[in-house]
């Protein structure tokens, strides 16, 4: 036999073993960097705060509701006002409280002109918050 032939004798079979030491130094490391940076993150400055009896009062806008139907007729609330009414009634509402929201729900079948005239008449009258109602679709 030769010198450097493989025989049963002498043949090692290689080793299936994992290396677990850079992995616990890599994990030594990264809980060092942790446990330095922690105390910093949660730094924060001590303040005595005053006491005081007072409860805050949060104040909710006036409400306009305005509704168009089918038949392009403008309800604000349940009354029907005439259009060239409308922009005398969003002038009172804007008197009572500047920070007034109109609430617009206009039918499907509402003609856009119709819309866009509330809207006219409510800008021109000074409301500046104007929101959409829809029903939530099943898209």
């Amino acid at each position: 036999m030769a010198m450097g032939s493989f025989n049963a004798q002498n043949h090692q079979a290689p080793t299936a073993e994992i290396n677990m030491t850079p992995l616990v130094d890599v994990m030594l490391v990264l809980l060092i960097i942790f446990i330095i940076t922690a105390p910093l993150m949660t730094h924060s400055v001590k303040v005595e705060l005053p006491r005081a009896s007072s409860t805050p009062t949060p104040e909710k806008p006036m409400t306009l509701q305005v509704a168009i139907n089918a038949d392009n007729a403008v309800f604000v609330g349940s009354e029907a006002v005439d259009r060239s009414a409308l922009e005398q009634k969003f002038r009172d509402a804007v008197a009572q409280d500047a920070n007034v929201e109109m609430h617009l729900k206009a039918d499907k079948a509402t003609r856009y002109e119709s819309v866009a005239e509330t809207m006219s008449a409510a800008r021109r009258a000074g409301l500046t918050k104007i929101g959409f109602v829809t029903q939530p679709g099943n898209e």
